[in-house]
């Protein structure tokens, strides 16, 4: 048995299909095919149920796969202990944001960190915080910048920055005679909202909440894109809150429809997470260094309420 087989096994197991796994892999699919059933004649067991479009494992064949992940995932700490006696600063390094972070973010910081750290390979991808903590776990994921506190056993937070919502009022709306509006101005039923599986809907629904007993879930309107939402409200169908960053990017022509809350100003807490067995600290300490020096200079609230990005 070899790392390279359970490896193979792994691929198999996340892809369900003998040659994308080998093009994970960078093998051709006989080769793959081959150590593969070196495996299973190893150990005198079937993994992988063929006659199944597409592959499943089998009941002995998840438990396998269940241990062959922490196996795996254990070898590559080895390169990963030696980087971190040696100082070094580079390899792969995966990466999750979450969607109402990435596009203000990731322009901000990506630059600067690249020129810094040449030797690093950063892989970034675009997942909701759900997915975020289960690739942690399943080791698919170094680290991840979402917002913060997750009350994740597992997981460690180290904060970078803390966000103000600041709300989207069109013409014609209730409030646009406000200069600065207060929590309890807010009405859900008044607001267009992200769809489900954004933690920043989660945030502004426990932020209306704090001032309702009860919320319906039969919203007006939901969208997948802040900018939908901002072009939506635009249309006379509601106002939004948009975290502080987003209104950097606004056209200048729309700024008169943005109004900051009264301090202390409800805002989201941002964090680089990690697992708490993660050992590419220089990583994270460098990526912490980077983006807190570069947001420090963008976001100057300090009189902030957090609130939790957790559905209530």
């Amino acid at each position: 048995m070899t790392i390279t087989q359970l490896k193979y096994a792994l691929a198999i197991a996340e892809h369900q299909n003998f040659t994308k796994a080998a093009e994970k892999c960078y093998v051709t699919q006989p080769t793959l095919s081959t150590q593969i059933q070196k495996l299973e004649d190893e150990l005198d067991v079937v993994i992988f149920d063929r006659s199944k479009k597409p592959i499943e494992l089998t009941e002995v064949g998840r438990k396998i796969v269940f241990q062959a992940r922490n196996i795996v995932n254990e070898a590559d700490r080895i390169q990963d202990i030696v980087d971190q006696q040696k100082g070094f600063i580079g390899g792969e390094f995966r990466l999750g944001i979450i969607p109402t972070i990435m596009p203000t973010l990731l322009p901000m910081f990506l630059q600067n960190f690249i020129k810094k750290y040449p030797k690093v390979k950063l892989k970034i991808e675009e997942l909701n915080t759900e997915e975020i903590l289960s690739r942690i776990s399943d080791g698919h994921l170094d680290a991840a910048i979402a917002a913060t506190p997750l009350e994740s056993d597992n997981i460690k937070e180290r904060v970078l920055y803390y966000e103000p919502f600041v709300a989207y009022v069109p013409t014609n709306h209730r409030l646009r005679d406000k200069k600065n509006i207060e929590v309890s101005d807010l009405d859900i039923d008044d607001m267009l909202l992200l769809e489900d599986g954004h933690c920043f809907r989660e945030g502004v629904i426990n932020l209306c909440k704090s001032f309702k007993d009860h919320i319906d879930d039969n919203f007006q309107l939901e969208s997948g894109s802040i900018e939908t939402l901002i072009k939506l409200s635009n249309e006379g169908l509601g106002m939004t809150l948009l975290p502080y960053l987003h209104t950097l990017d606004v056209k200048e022509k729309l700024n008169p429809n943005l109004r900051h809350f009264k301090e202390p100003s409800p805002a989201r807490e941002v964090s680089i997470i990690y697992h708490k067995s993660e050992l590419k600290m220089q990583i994270i300490d460098a990526l912490y260094n980077v983006i807190s020096g570069v947001v420090r200079g963008a976001i100057a609230f300090q009189n902030v309420e957090i609130i939790s990005p957790l559905s209530k």
